[in-house]
């Protein structure tokens, strides 16, 4: 920007002195109460200001702001500043409007005209400002008022290089804020086309930009990949005349170089053999570079170097069809792995993760495992660490996992307490998943639970049972190994529970021994009983009914301990329950019976472990470490005969985890699918995502993709359904029928449009349906459809599938503004028992502040601030809108991050409302 002599605001100057000066913080509220009189006098008064006086009052609110004041008054002025032709004072309206002003504020019109003005002016200067302005706000507002002009004035042949460069970031800027709000448009080559500019800030914006547009619409885009092999060809090869003025440490344009390596991991290698050619001597110079004596040993020029190198790498890994530029980046980040900088080391560690997933580098990743271990056994830094861990998963295969795990093994003992139970996932996952003795198995996962015991989730435990019931050959010296680690004079309860459960099951392969006789087993059970939590003592219960069977010898040891009072009376209802239950079992059951009811389990059906379904979704960016075979997720569910009983079995419930729960366990879910039960419906299962959102994807397979896209206002709502043909046939016979199930009908009317009976093959079609809320609901309408097409083979297929539309009571919220006194008097007055619903449950994900509000503002009701007296708590209030009546609501969040525990609170003027809200918002944590 061009500086501006002679224009300095004295009396600002004054002011700041004057505040910098004062000794108490009465006295800087006095003096600044001074100067705010002074400037609300001049503002209303009679006298016209001039721009220079404008200004430095707006300077002097402005400042006042940044000290921590609120600011009333002064915004119209700022405002008028925008129309100054004076450089000084367009830039101090600016800085005004991009600090202060809402996006909420009914001054916005006039900001956006002045805004456009700006656009439009043959002042590049002027041009600048409004692109900077435009940028810093980034609200919506901005979005939908310059998403149409920023790329025009961005392709102009008319506009000089500073301002394209500006304009290029924010349309990346606004882009980013708002993604859906632009369209590939009719610029899409002419943004290509400015990879070839000469101007280096041009260039190097217009990366970055197409790099994020090239992830949205990889198609329209397309164009760029040949332009950045061309230009990224100039720069780097030995022989570059390319921006040779742009040389930072002797290092060409290192940033550009960077932007366009990121933008071809966008796409495929490409197919023309010349850009292809062209793209692996780039690469390969890049390689040859990195093995070169250093030109400078200052840190820029190293980490200009290595920025351009590790983006190389990255590309390579992406492509993933040149074995030889793999094989020579795993050895030159070899190279790294001992480098006395942490963070080379950190990201050698990390892209070589990468590497190991290859079947090209894989073994060349493992020539390094002596040198990856010791960087576990001595890195200080606890992230490297980290690293090595992930490294060591990734490259562990058949031939060296018996070291690896005794290696995680060893190091877990010692290991810092942020990735214990990370590692613990990951040993008990390569003892499982390379396992050719499940002896070892044991072995191993009992290790674990006794070195990191509180980081064994219930996943590793229950896991280790289900080998262990499918393993004929491992049953016996299961037994044997959890009697012994009993034994031990610390025992963590996961070990109790794994004990229990086995021994329960298989004790009688070790009663004949005389050192593990079916009492010694009870009694050294019963041992820990008293010592641990509810959940265990359950568990332990239901294996001493198994030793009913088991060993009828001990039957009056084991009815003593049920009829006790401490498990006859005990205040938890499970405990209670059982001890009660299996009492009376103990009594009035023939042996036969007995014997029918407890017989030993079945084996679980053979799913993904649940153990790598957990590590999916905690680390979502680590790759697969199975090359052998395609991993599919699934919900593995037990295969139960007809009366048996279980300590522990498949909860078909939980979603992507083959957890075991309690066979007695009070699994309480939401009613909201009970309607299923008259149909089979396809997205049973995962139709509470639709909660907190109003457009997803509904239905996917290899056939259809099924979308769509709610709008609701008042008691009304509109559902856009998206019916998209994936096959290579048309779909005949379309048919898709809405129905509103029992009472539904009366509470909901639906009406949807017709479509047509055939739907072309690769297009979508749309369907409306309207929806008038009559009263309260509970239940969701059903979407039927039916249609025929013809496969591969040419034989004709029938899809029949029934489906939730996720239409909701929520989605009929109308957020509402209160105070913290009007919330909590309305509150108190929504005090009846049958207007409150409350529920308590643990985190399903981490308590964070960003989740949590987007998750409540996605529900509909409106996110109150500064009303709860505890600031960790949430508030919301809405009205729920329905043809008869309108609902109050009002919802309190309570996190609880230190027991990862939430309460919600729901309270409604309508009884049947409450108990649906907190089933629906009470999953979505």
């Amino acid at each position: 920007m061009p500086a501006v002599k002679g224009d300095g605001m004295r009396g600002l100057a004054v002011f700041i002195s004057d505040i910098r000066n004062c000794k108490s913080k009465e006295a800087e509220l006095k003096r600044i109460n001074k100067e705010l009189a002074n400037i609300r006098s001049k503002f209303k008064g009679d006298k016209t200001l001039d721009g220079y006086q404008k200004k430095k009052y707006v300077c002097k609110l402005l400042f006042i702001f940044l000290l921590g004041n609120d600011i009333d008054f002064g915004h119209m002025e700022a405002v008028n500043l925008l129309s100054s032709n004076k450089y000084t004072e367009k830039q101090i309206g600016y800085l005004f409007i991009s600090v202060l002003i809402e996006q909420q504020s009914d001054l916005m019109k006039l900001i956006v005209q002045g805004i456009r003005n700006d656009l439009t002016s043959r002042n590049p200067v002027h041009v600048n400002l409004a692109l900077q302005c435009i940028s810093n706000m980034g609200s919506r507002e901005m979005v939908e008022a310059f998403c149409t002009d920023l790329p025009k004035l961005l392709v102009s042949g008319e506009t000089i290089d500073f301002v394209k460069q500006s304009a290029a970031l924010c349309i990346l800027k606004l882009f980013r804020n708002s993604p859906d709000s632009f369209q590939p448009g009719d610029y899409a080559s002419r943004i290509v086309h400015l990879l070839n500019d000469s101007h280096m800030g041009v260039v190097t914006s217009a990366a970055s930009l197409i790099e994020a547009l090239s992830k949205k619409w990889p198609e329209e885009y397309k164009g760029a990949v040949p332009l950045a092999i061309s230009r990224l060809s100039r720069i780097v090869t030995a022989t570059y005349t390319d921006l040779q003025d742009y040389t930072y440490y002797f290092v060409p344009a290192p940033w550009l170089c960077v932007k366009l390596l990121r933008l071809l991991q966008n796409y495929p290698p490409p197919d023309d053999p010349s850009n292809k050619a062209r793209l692996l001597e780039c690469l390969e110079g890049i390689l040859n570079k990195a093995q070169d004596a250093p030109k400078s040993k200052k840190v820029q020029h190293s980490n200009a170097k290595n920025a351009v190198l590790f983006e190389a790498i990255a590309l390579i890994i992406h492509m993933d069809s040149e074995p030889q530029l793999l094989v020579r980046a795993c050895n030159q980040l070899g190279t790294f792995l001992s480098h006395r900088e942490t963070n080379l080391r950190y990201l050698a560690l990390e892209s070589m993760c990468l590497l190991a997933t290859s079947e090209f580098s894989h073994d060349a990743v493992k020539k390094h495992q002596d040198t990856i271990i010791n960087s576990l056994k001595t890195e200080r830094d606890v992230s490297v660490r980290q690293r090595a861990v992930d490294l060591l998963y990734a490259m562990c295969d058949r031939s060296n996992a018996n070291q690896i795990v005794a290696e995680m093994l060893a190091y877990l003992e010692t290991a810092d307490y942020s990735i214990r139970e990370e590692m613990v996932l990951k040993v008990a996952i390569l003892a499982e998943k390379y396992a050719t003795d499940y002896t070892w198995y044991v072995d191993v996962i009992l290790k674990l639970i006794r070195i990191a015991g509180d980081y064994v989730s219930e996943e590793v435990w229950y896991r280790v049972i289900q080998i262990v019931v499918n393993r004929e050959d491992v049953q016996g010296y299961a037994a044997k190994t959890v009697f012994e680690a009993l034994q031990r004079p610390a025992c963590h309860e996961n070990m109790v529970k794994v004990g229990g459960y086995i021994l329960g099951e298989f004790g009688n392969f070790i009663a004949g021994d005389e050192r593990s006789t079916a009492k010694i087993q009870f009694e050294l059970l019963h041992s820990k009983f008293h010592l641990c939590s509810i959940t265990t003592r359950c568990l332990l219960l239901t294996t001493y009914i198994k030793f009913c069977n088991l060993f009828p010898e001990i039957k009056p040891l084991v009815q003593q301990v049920f009829q006790t009072d401490h498990n006859l009376r005990n205040p938890d209802a499970e405990l209670q329950q059982r001890s009660i239950e299996y009492l009376q079992m103990t009594k009035l059951a023939s042996n036969d019976v007995l014997a029918t009811i407890l017989e030993v389990m079945p084996a679980f059906a053979e799913k993904e472990s649940s153990l790598l379904a957990k590590l999916k979704k905690s680390k979502p960016q680590l790759e697969e470490i199975e090359r052998e075979e395609k991993e599919k997720r699934s919900k593995p569910t037990a295969v139960m005969s007809e009366g048996s009983t279980s300590l522990v079995d498949f909860d078909s419930t939980n979603d992507t985890t083959a957890s075991l729960a309690d066979v007695f366990a009070n699994n309480s879910g939401t009613g909201l699918g009970a309607q299923g039960d008259e149909v089979e419906i396809a997205n049973k299962d995962d139709y509470l995502k639709f909660v907190t959102k109003s457009n997803a994807i509904l239905w996917e397979d290899d056939y259809i993709q099924i979308g769509c896209k709610l709008e609701t206002r008042n008691n009304l709502g509109r559902l856009g359904m998206f019916y998209g043909n994936k096959t290579s046939q048309p779909f005949n016979k379309f048919t898709p029928i809405i129905t509103c199930p029992g009472a539904l009908a009366v509470q909901l009317q639906a009406q949807a449009k017709p479509v047509e009976p055939v739907v072309a093959a690769g297009t979508q079609v749309q369907q409306l349906i309207n929806f008038v809320c009559v009263q309260e609901f509970q239940k969701m309408p059903i979407m039927n459809i039916k249609f025929t097409f013809t496969d591969r083979a040419g034989a004709v297929q029938n899809f029949d599938k029934n489906f939730y539309l996720p239409l909701f009571i929520s989605k009929f919220f109308e957020p509402t503004n209160m105070t913290s006194e009007q919330f909590f008097t309305r509150w108190k007055s929504l005090g009846a028992a049958s207007q409150e619903a409350q529920k308590i449950f643990n985190a399903l994900s981490p308590i964070e502040h960003a989740t949590i509000e987007s998750r409540l503002k996605g529900f509909g009701a409106n996110l109150l601030t500064d009303v709860d007296p505890n600031p960790d708590n949430y508030v919301c209030a809405g009205i729920i809108h329905t043809q008869t009546q309108q609902i109050g609501t009002l919802i309190r969040l309570e996190p609880n991050k230190q027991a990862k525990m939430y309460r919600l609170t729901i309270r409604s003027s309508k009884d049947t409302v409450v108990q649906t809200l907190v089933d629906l918002l009470g999953n979505q944590f």
